[in-house]
């Protein structure tokens, strides 16, 4: 756990990813289907000026800062 905790927010985001796909999950098809729902509306948002995009190296560099 404490060498868990000495990961980066991104590199701790990814173990817990790998971790929960370890799981069993009959439910993945409808996850899948919100993440995508969620995904379209970002772009829709963006697209209609609603929402402003980040270069990735600004979000990952503010994600890291945490």
């Amino acid at each position: 756990m404490n060498d868990a905790l000495r990961l980066t927010p991104v590199e701790r985001a990814e173990m817990i990813e790998r971790l929960f796909q370890s799981f069993d999950n009959h439910r993945k098809a409808e996850i899948d289907a919100a993440w995508a729902a969620e995904f379209e509306s970002r772009l829709d948002a963006y697209k209609e000026g609603k929402i402003k995009a980040s270069p990735v190296e600004e979000v990952m560099a503010r994600i890291n800062k945490r």
